[in-house]
């Protein structure tokens, strides 16, 4: 019974090798996703165009535009007028413009000696585009203030992220995605694909249980998975430079786990559908675009409705995210993260009974 297994597993594994499209869409298209989230799709705000007026060009305004003009984030477009502010803004030669107010070192002066003073500089924005004006704001306080924070109230460290990258939010997201694309995806539409073809009957009457005929055509995809998590992580850490603080260890552990919640998946969706393009179109709909919508992999889950955040709880790929970003960004240790790993959990063996309940009914 064991070696009718083992030829099971050999037999769709060469079939997987054979066919030239699902090798490039499971091994090429994470590295590609990779790639195009950690470079080309980023929300992280380089070259912010810059203009300053001033009516007094001091010390300390000149050494606050010097830091602007040091910082790489920001492209400065020189002194204006004031009244060719609005100008700038609405023509898009700049994206903020900073105005100095006349009598700069005396009021930072007096600001220092605790005396409360009107705003000595101010920021005009244009908010047409809100991520970088809100970019631009942040970034903007801090380097013209400098470093000895003289107009500030209060000093802030950012943690984990200080470089602000998309990419570390953007790595745990795709992994979450990538798992389901592979495992659930191809798995269910592997299964369905026999039944459409009707060779599955001719299986089911082989000496070796049908569960095991079922397993055996989601090992090769488990497989294929390890490699690609193998891979993410390579590219991750190496390329992308995203820390793995928490233990590669710790993250491969509950990245197995993601891995049989996604292959049990996808044996629930090949038990919905009687056709490969229904078991697309329900693997693409019911699974790929809550995570894209509903995990926190684009959008943060506190920003939601009330409703759409409980309904979020249901998307196995928000509890694998939000471990991912503990352990690899945070560096928090496996023990921190047991919430998610016991929601996963969970999601794992209650998706799997009702698999493997449904596939035996549909058998009978």
């Amino acid at each position: 019974m064991n070696k009718g297994f083992l030829f099971f597993v050999k037999k769709e594994t060469l079939h997987i090798l054979r066919d030239v499209r699902t090798m490039i869409v499971v091994l090429l298209i994470p590295v590609v996703l990779m790639f195009l989230f950690g470079f080309a799709i980023s929300t992280d705000i380089n070259n912010i165009d810059v203009a300053v007026v001033s009516p007094q060009r001091s010390e300390a305004v000149r050494a606050s535009v010097q830091r602007l003009v040091e910082n790489p984030y920001f492209t400065f477009k020189g002194y204006i007028g004031a009244a060719e502010a609005d100008k700038y803004l609405r023509s898009g030669e700049a994206d903020a413009v900073v105005v100095f107010a006349a009598h700069y070192d005396k009021m930072l002066q007096q600001r220092a000696e605790g005396i409360s003073v009107r705003p000595a500089m101010q920021l005009l924005l244009d908010a047409s585009n809100t991520n970088v004006a809100n970019t631009a704001a942040a970034y903007l306080q801090n380097v013209l203030v400098g470093a000895d924070m003289r107009m500030g109230l209060f000093e802030t460290h950012l943690l984990f992220n200080p470089q602000m990258k998309s990419s570390y939010n953007f790595v745990s997201g795709i992994m979450g995605m990538i798992f389901i694309l592979i495992c659930a995806m191809m798995t269910s539409v592997s299964i369905v694909r026999e039944k459409e073809m009707g060779t599955m009957e001719v299986l089911l009457v082989s000496p070796v249980r049908p569960i095991r005929i079922v397993l055996a055509k989601m090992i090769p995809y488990l497989f294929l998975s390890c490699i690609n998590l193998a891979t993410v992580l390579l590219i991750a850490g190496c390329v992308l430079g995203v820390p793995m603080s928490g233990g590669v260890g710790s993250i491969v552990a509950v990245s197995l786990l993601y891995l049989v919640l996604s292959l049990a998946l996808g044996l629930l969706v090949s038990t919905l559908a009687d056709t490969q393009i229904v078991a697309l179109l329900i693997s693409a709909v019911v699974m790929l675009m809550p995570i894209m919508m509903l995990s926190g992999m684009v959008f943060p889950i506190e920003n939601m409705p009330e409703p759409l955040q409980w309904l979020s709880c249901v998307v196995p790929a928000r509890w694998y995210i939000s471990a991912m970003r503990k352990l690899m960004v945070e560096g928090l240790p496996l023990a921190e993260v047991w919430r998610e790993v016991g929601v996963l959990t969970f999601m794992t063996a209650a998706i799997i009974f009702v698999a493997l309940k449904r596939f035996n009914d549909r058998l009978e």
